[in-house]
């Protein structure tokens, strides 16, 4: 499944295929399934003794019955309990061994598919409504095989074998109990086409919600610095409140459902009682039979209600179900990148390049416009300009992250039999593009786990002297101070790191990597002053042999390139060697003279 053209969400499987997706998962722990519906065929069964005793003893204590029917009764009832008490045990516990780990495969998979997708996907729908998908419709698909499947499967066994049960005590009361069937296929036929689309618009309230939540925390810092909390709040308060305005309104529907089911039950155990008082008078059957099936039926009434009342749950489980399924299919149909490719010493060509986050190509609102450069290998080229240039835009398509909306961003072999065949960054497989490009962005993640895992993220299976080589190289010092060096724990409850150290770990892996080309975007300005010198010897330490296209926060990055581009509005403006644009006395000498001030 793809996502179609300007499709603002990702895609969404339909309920045929997401439950087909599950199939395979089931089949593979089918030896479960059969014990569930074995131990659930026992529960319910045993279920029915208990009004099978009571209409006996209506039958046989008038007509002077001794004492031992009691006992008979009540030791069918215990042992019915028990048989019930194993049933409802082994039940769970099997149906523990199929939810569970489908559960944790289909996260996984869902896991797996959101880091397959392409960035520029993901951008354009917003990471909230992946994370959502990830987080929230993982958690309600955990919630529901856990604590709503049980309670589904009991009820639904039940109502099977107590319906089989009704026939059995007589098929005249059996006939009567069938009018429920069209009245709550009425019910059912009323709710199903409406709550569908109610929850699937609730889940996707949900993800607009959460979207709106991760904005306004990655943006707090920004809100503050223009004083636009207000703004960003009440936005979020809106999607919030469209958010509980549809949850109201989808409980409100539910109590609807709910009263037609009551009405089914009222009508329907009236007709028993009114067809067993005219079957008993014309001495077709036993009082202690109409108690029976009276009983019987009345005891459908519970799981009949937590099949409806529990129906909302399993409808928004399955809407998450779609949308999990959704990230899997959407992911496992892109376009797959050829994998046969062998490049030698390439050059990055970047030509004619235009691009724009709206969906027609011909959109005027292009972040670049006609932009090209050609990047050699060991050639280091700056890009300064103002925010909004976009800088950081073309370097995203540089490092294969984006793709143009028109011109071509390939690499190109060095050999002459190749050259002007570049092979399109957006079509390499992944592990080759990365062997070619490696990007540093300004905001650098680490993990939790070690040190050591944390540079090696590029290449797992590297030594230690490989590690502690590549911080050498960009200058990490501060580890020789880490009371466990390598070992030691860091992210998220583990040391502590500076904004400095944690940017020096993302040097690190650059060299660890050892690409042909590296892209930096501002790699060098969350240290700020007292850190940037630093970080910059680092950063040029890192390029040594390599190509590298540096986005410059600070213009020192700028002085030391071999070339440096100037970028206004999406075009650019200047092009030379440091020297060359200050003497032509261009917007560079003029940014130039007022930092070197």
């Amino acid at each position: 499944m793809s996502a179609a053209p300007g499709q603002t969400t990702l895609a969404i499987a339909s309920r045929r295929r997401s439950f087909a997706h599950l199939s395979p998962l089931l089949r593979a722990r089918w030896g479960w399934v059969v014990l569930l519906i074995a131990a659930g065929v026992a529960n319910a069964a045993a279920g029915l003794v208990g009004p099978w005793a009571i209409g006996r003893l209506v039958d046989e204590l008038p007509a002077g019955a001794g004492t031992e029917v009691v006992v008979e009764c009540a030791i069918a009832v215990a042992v019915a309990g028990v048989i019930m008490a194993l049933g409802t045990w082994i039940g769970a516990w099997a149906l523990a061994h199929i939810t569970m780990p489908v559960v944790g495969d289909l996260r996984t998979q869902v896991v797996e598919s959101a880091l397959r997708l392409e960035s520029q996907r993901v951008e354009s729908t917003g990471t909230g409504d992946l994370v959502s998908r990830v987080a929230d419709d993982s958690r309600k698909i955990s919630e529901a095989a856990a604590q709503v499947l049980p309670l589904v499967v009991e009820s639904l066994l039940i109502v099977i074998v107590s319906a089989a049960g009704l026939t059995a005590i007589d098929w005249r009361l059996g006939l009567v109990g069938l009018v429920a069937l069209p009245m709550y296929w009425l019910t059912l036929r009323w709710y199903l086409p409406r709550s569908e689309p109610i929850y699937k618009e609730e889940r996707a309230a949900f993800g607009r919600r959460a979207g709106r939540l991760l904005g306004g925390l990655t943006g707090a810092r920004t809100l503050r610095a223009y004083r636009a909390e207000a703004g960003e709040l009440a936005r979020i308060d809106a999607a919030s409140g469209q958010a509980r305005d549809l949850s109201i309104g989808v409980f409100r529907f539910l109590t609807r459902a709910f009263g037609r089911n009551n009405r089914a039950e009222a009508v329907v155990l009236s007709l028993l009682l009114v067809a067993g008082f005219a079957l008993v008078s014309f001495g077709e059957t036993t009082a202690g039979a109409v108690t029976t099936a009276a009983l019987v039926f009345h005891r459908l009434f519970n799981p009949i209600g937590a099949l409806v009342g529990l129906f909302d749950q399993i409808q928004s489980a399955g809407a998450s179900l779609t949308r999990m399924v959704g990230v899997i299919d959407e992911a496992s149909t892109s376009p797959r990148r050829s994998t046969d490719h062998c490049i030698d010493r390439p050059s990055l060509i970047l030509e004619d390049l235009w691009f724009t986050y709206d969906d027609e190509p011909e959109s005027r609102n292009h972040v670049l416009k006609g932009v090209s450069l050609r990047l050699d290998p060991g050639e280091v080229v700056a890009v300064v300009g103002t925010t909004g240039a976009g800088k950081s835009t073309l370097a995203r398509i540089a490092a294969g992250l984006s793709a143009p909306t028109l011109g071509r961003a390939v690499l190109e072999s060095g050999t002459a039999a190749s050259a002007g065949e570049g092979e399109p960054l957006t079509e390499l497989p992944e592990t080759v593009l990365r062997s070619h490009i490696t990007m540093v962005a300004q905001e650098v993640h680490t993990f939790n786990g070690t040190l050591r895992e944390n540079v090696a993220l590029p290449v797992p299976d590297a030594t230690d002297e490989q590690v502690t080589a590549a911080l050498n190289t960009v200058g990490a010092g501060w580890v020789s101070e880490l009371s466990r060096g390598l070992a030691t724990e860091v992210g998220d409850g583990g040391a502590r790191l500076n904004a400095e150290q944690e940017q020096s770990i993302a040097l690190a892996r650059l060299v660890l990597a050892d690409p042909d080309f590296a892209v930096l975007d501002e790699a060098t300005a969350e240290a700020g002053s007292a850190g940037a010198h630093a970080l910059e010897q680092s950063a040029e330490a890192a390029l040594v042999g390599r190509g590298a296209l540096v986005v410059a926060h600070r213009l020192s990055q700028a002085e030391t390139a071999d070339r440096v581009l100037v970028m206004e509005h999406g075009r650019i403006v200047e092009e030379g060697t440091h020297s060359q644009l200050v003497a032509a006395g261009g917007h560079y000498a003029q940014l130039w003279a007022a930092w070197s001030a």
